[in-house]
């Protein structure tokens, strides 16, 4: 029977301000297989080097803990304004570092709503500038061995993010690839279990993430949910996980928050030129799923705010439920 590593990302315990052997610890302690860092918290004036990072790699080893890694970027673009901005640097530390702590991937957000702001630039603009940036980061990326896995985050949709991969002229598993977020799929219009059967092959990291989906007057609100309880199909998109990518693991990231998506606004739904009538009507379908648990007081939105207090409690909740998912696909 396949087993699938569950781990936990740092951002869903951020509250918690770990230090990265902490945050191991934190994993050995609460049944988790591994770490991804989005980020390092270190002390002030601690270099974050060749040593530090070997450490930390010995540390997840002799605990058994895989090591995800973090800090890299996509659009060489000010997603606000359209200005130039260099990631080469940023990709060039992140994946050295990734190189030393032994992770064979660095996960990039370049964490825009540019589709939200009406006096952005087009997406095909992104789409140009990030394309000629990293074809130009294949040598440099290929020399540390690592993917940079770009999160479906709100930046392109799967469709988009297809097209950026066939501009760079990449194949799979060879620099780029994609951090499968399931939740964030919702906020871009699109159903998770479709996206991720398109992503597929692309796939090279993950945040399980459950969530909502609500219809309002003013639009779709999309939220994070505990998992296993909201409407995303985790058992179906672990599934396929696991039959085309056997040892990838399952890195749960968790936190509050919802997200406004006015697709009343033919203006802003007109930057989802890919959103089809097939897959809008699935959505449609989650929201009904999603008003129904919350009208059965199951289901509703937390606060951002009150994420601190809720934090390791509901992480250690998501790490046994998507164990429980994992296990019941396994073949």
């Amino acid at each position: 029977m396949r087993e699938f590593k569950v781990g936990v990302d740092s951002y869903s315990l951020k509250p918690l301000d770990l230090s990265p052997f902490e945050l191991l610890e934190w994993a050995v302690l609460n049944e988790a297989d591994g770490v991804q860092f989005s980020e390092i918290n270190v002390p002030p004036g601690t270099a974050v080097d060749k040593t530090f990072l070997r450490e930390v790699r010995s540390f997840a080893e002799e605990n058994r803990l895989y090591v995800e890694w973090g800090g890299g970027e996509h659009i060489p673009l000010d997603l606000a304004t359209g200005g130039p901005r260099d990631i080469a640097a940023t990709n060039r530390r992140a994946a050295e570092q990734a190189f030393h702590a032994g992770a064979a991937t660095v996960r990039s957000c370049s964490g825009g709503l540019m589709r939200w702001r009406k006096e952005s630039p087009s997406t095909d603009e992104f789409l140009r500038a990030a394309a000629a940036a990293l074809r130009a980061q294949r040598p440099m990326l290929r020399d540390f061995g690592v993917v940079l896995a770009i999160e479906t985050h709100f930046e392109f949709t799967s469709f988009e993010l297809l097209r950026l991969f066939d501009m760079c002229d990449a194949a799979p598993g060879e620099y780029l690839g994609v951090c499968l977020d399931t939740m964030n799929l919702l906020t871009m219009l699109e159903d998770p279990v479709l996206a991720a059967r398109r992503l597929l092959p692309w796939t090279v990291t993950t945040h399980i993430k459950d969530g909502g989906l609500l219809l309002t007057e003013d639009g779709f609100v999309s939220f994070t949910a505990e998992a296993g309880k909201g409407v995303v199909d985790l058992a179906a998109i672990i599934e396929a996980l696991g039959a085309a990518h056997p040892g990838i693991a399952l890195t749960v990231e968790d936190h509050g928050g919802d997200f406004r998506i006015p697709v009343h606004d033919p203006e802003f739904l007109a930057r989802f030129p890919d959103l089809a009538v097939p897959e809008l009507v699935r959505l449609l379908g989650l929201a009904a799923r999603t008003r129904s648990l919350r009208d059965a007081g199951k289901l509703s939105p937390l606060p951002r705010d009150r994420w601190p207090a809720v934090c390791e409690g509901r992480v250690r909740r998501d790490i046994r439920a998507v164990r429980r998912v994992a296990g019941g696909t396994a073949a």
